[in-house]
């Protein structure tokens, strides 16, 4: 993709994605996810009824008559978008791959970030962390990450969801809002590394997916391709077993997935590539709040 055609892309996917962050998403953000940290805003005489813990000894012992420390909550948040750029998100048999959809999603969760005056970081990751962009403010780091989501061109084509979790752990010192947006095909256990993660930070899990993922058309013999492994193979989809034993494999999946995310008590939304992401976007928004 040259230069030219990378920069309309990134300006059609500004304006949609703007759009949509400022009509639909700016007061359902802003709710959803509040400011988790409280800082120090000033001292006033103790009255009564307030948490003895919060009496301020020093000021106390100056004035000899009890203080405390009035808090407020610290509303400017640090959101990290964790992007899976895996081989299997370009995959899509309908209006868009997957990697398009990640694309505009987490375009439309930058925009809502910055118009609450939040920083926004970005860390792109398959089996390893491909790219780390650290958090900043400001419209012209966001299109540069739209760049990179539209441009960007991965080492690897395999999936580790909790190696990148784990990577957030150690890399964030402070709390942080982080979306994790990927298909979430992987084949690892990462329940540990997402509980400690959603323990240090808050962590939101967005699943991408094709409907063909989940059923099987009946149109014959059909190639395949493992977009992570390279391997390719023949199936017969007119045979009713074998389209069983694919919608089977979907389902075990999703139910691993919701148990995984129940059990770190992650919040988390599952939206295909031939449907409404903003719905999705807003119904968790909306539980959240």
């Amino acid at each position: 993709m040259d230069t030219s055609e990378i920069l309309k892309k990134v300006r059609k996917i500004e304006i949609k994605t703007r759009g949509l962050s400022q009509n639909i998403f700016a007061g359902q953000y802003h709710s959803a996810f509040k400011g988790k940290g409280m800082e120090f805003a000033e001292v006033r005489e103790y009255q009564f009824g307030d948490d003895v813990r919060d009496i301020d000894w020093n000021v106390t012992a100056r004035f000899h008559r009890p203080y405390v420390k009035i808090f407020e909550e610290e509303r400017e948040l640090t959101v990290m978008l964790l992007i899976d750029v895996s081989g299997s998100l370009d995959f899509g048999t309908t209006r868009q791959t997957k990697r398009d959809m990640v694309t505009e999603i987490a375009a439309t969760i930058a925009f809502s970030a910055i118009q609450n005056n939040d920083k926004i970081g970005v860390i792109f990751f398959s089996d390893r962390i491909e790219k780390y962009i650290p958090p900043k403010k400001g419209r012209r780091h966001i299109l540069y990450i739209i760049r990179e989501l539209l441009d960007f061109q991965p080492e690897s084509h395999k999936t580790d969801v909790g190696m990148a979790t784990a990577f957030l752990t150690r890399m964030m010192k402070r709390r942080c809002t982080s979306f994790v947006i990927s298909d979430f095909y992987d084949n690892k256990d990462f329940l540990q590394e997402m509980e400690i993660a959603n323990r240090k930070h808050d962590i939101v899990a967005i699943q991408v997916y094709d409907q063909r993922a989940k059923q099987l058309p009946n149109i014959g013999l059909m190639k395949v391709r493992d977009a992570e492994s390279g391997h390719e193979m023949y199936i017969d989809t007119a045979d009713k077993r074998l389209r069983r034993a694919h919608t089977q494999y979907w389902l075990s999946r999703e139910q691993y997935l919701k148990e995984t995310f129940a059990k770190s008590k992650v919040d988390w939304t599952s939206v295909a590539t031939n449907e409404d992401f903003a719905k999705a976007l807003m119904l968790l928004f909306r539980q959240r709040a």
